[in-house]
């Protein structure tokens, strides 16, 4: 059963954050099945693989051979966002123009790795009832995908997107949300995500409110976020990025003890005759302070130097400002190339094991923690070649 937008929330949905949207959008937005929207979703099955690559862009190729050469056609089908395909392993292929040349080889065939992100299946006994004592804990995403029923006003940029799209509105592997209610009426429990303030995870968010198999997340503990090598002094933990060569590493002072790959700020020509570049979205390059950590965060246009709404983004180690922060992306798997709006993005495994190695140290009632100059936590050099 199909329900029209009324006046009162057509006006409430068509200003700022639907302001770029087309008028097909809108018009899908009129004949959105809202009773779907909010009707309680049990996990789907997922494909019986150790890893599970999920497409993370809409038409995506699936490829006889892992090459994409603009004058062979080496297509099979052309896939979905969210198709979950067997990871099989990374192969090195051939693409134009990027540093990534790595592919994933599945049953079907091969995808350029950088639109699949490697999640697993890792479901969770949900706990029947709220842990006495506590207002709500944090858990993370362990599955690849959990579809939400939303409860309440339509408010983010985030969902009304997903909305004017017809796409459903989900949570994905590697996320972390801040679980408030648990309830059992329809067959199976379930966990409220309130994105919501207290504990630090209004920042940038609408308020609203969803409700998910509690089997896909896995409630975080003490024992989950213990501080990495707290006996090592403060002062001798340093990290170094690599912005040329997008890659990070963790020091304890001169033993490299962790490395992983990035994605850092964009920077786009104005001029290709002249080489003007425009910095605006570039990771900033120097020495940086940590000074705000935060399990998890929504990033929105107009709060954070982001430009776009993205709700749950895990593991925010703020750096410069209050929207530069190294952090876990789930959206892409293009480590090794430029293209965020300013934040090193790491996965989420990584940005995990940089959050507690860092310093300050973030327990999970603590949510967050916030330093002041003179007071900071661990530096990170950040470092470019300028020619």
């Amino acid at each position: 059963m199909q329900r029209n937008l009324s006046r009162r929330d057509f006006l409430k949905l068509s200003g700022v954050g639907l302001a770029g949207l087309s008028t097909l959008a809108l018009n899908r937005y009129k004949t959105f099945d809202f009773e779907i929207l909010a009707a309680p979703k049990r996990l789907p099955q997922f494909p019986n693989s150790p890893v599970i690559g999920r497409v993370v862009d809409p038409d995506i190729k699936l490829r006889n051979t892992p090459s994409y050469d603009p004058n062979v056609d080496n297509t099979i089908a052309s896939m979905a966002a969210d198709t979950l395909l067997e990871w099989k392993r990374e192969v090195v292929g051939n693409v134009y123009g990027l540093n990534n040349q790595r592919f994933v080889e599945t049953p079907q065939g091969y995808v350029y790795s950088s639109v699949l992100q490697p999640t697993r299946n890792l479901p969770n006994a949900p706990v029947p009832e709220m842990p006495a004592g506590y207002p709500g804990f944090w858990a993370e995403v362990t599955v690849p995908y959990v579809d939400l029923a939303h409860e309440g006003s339509v408010a983010s940029p985030w969902l009304q997107d997903h909305i004017a799209y017809n796409f459903p509105p989900r949570l994905y592997y590697g996320q972390v949300v801040w679980i408030d209610q648990i309830r059992n009426v329809n067959g199976f429990v379930e966990y409220r995500w309130n994105e919501d303030a207290p504990h630090g995870y209004g920042y940038g968010a609408y308020g609203e409110v969803y409700w998910a198999d509690g089997a896909a997340f896995k409630i975080l503990t003490d024992a989950d976020v213990a501080p990495i090598s707290p006996d090592v002094a403060p002062d001798d933990k340093r990290i170094d990025v690599d912005l040329d060569f997008q890659t990070l590493s963790c020091y304890e002072g001169t033993t490299e003890v962790y490395f992983c790959r990035i994605s850092s700020g964009i920077k786009n020509i104005l001029d290709p005759a002249t080489g003007t570049v425009d910095n605006k979205l570039a990771t900033p390059v120097g020495n940086l302070l940590t000074h705000w950590k935060i399990f998890s965060l929504n990033m929105t246009a107009g709060t954070f130097q982001t430009g776009y709404s993205t709700p749950a983004v895990p593991w925010s180690t703020m750096i410069s400002g209050d929207g530069i922060a190294i952090h876990g992306a789930f959206w892409h798997n293009a480590f090794g190339e430029k293209r965020s709006h300013g934040c090193i993005n790491v996965t989420p495994e990584d940005a995990k094991w940089i959050f507690r190695w860092t310093t300050p140290y973030v327990s999970p009632l603590q949510t967050e923690m916030r330093m002041s100059l003179p007071d900071h936590g661990t530096i990170v050099v950040t470092r470019e070649i300028t020619l």
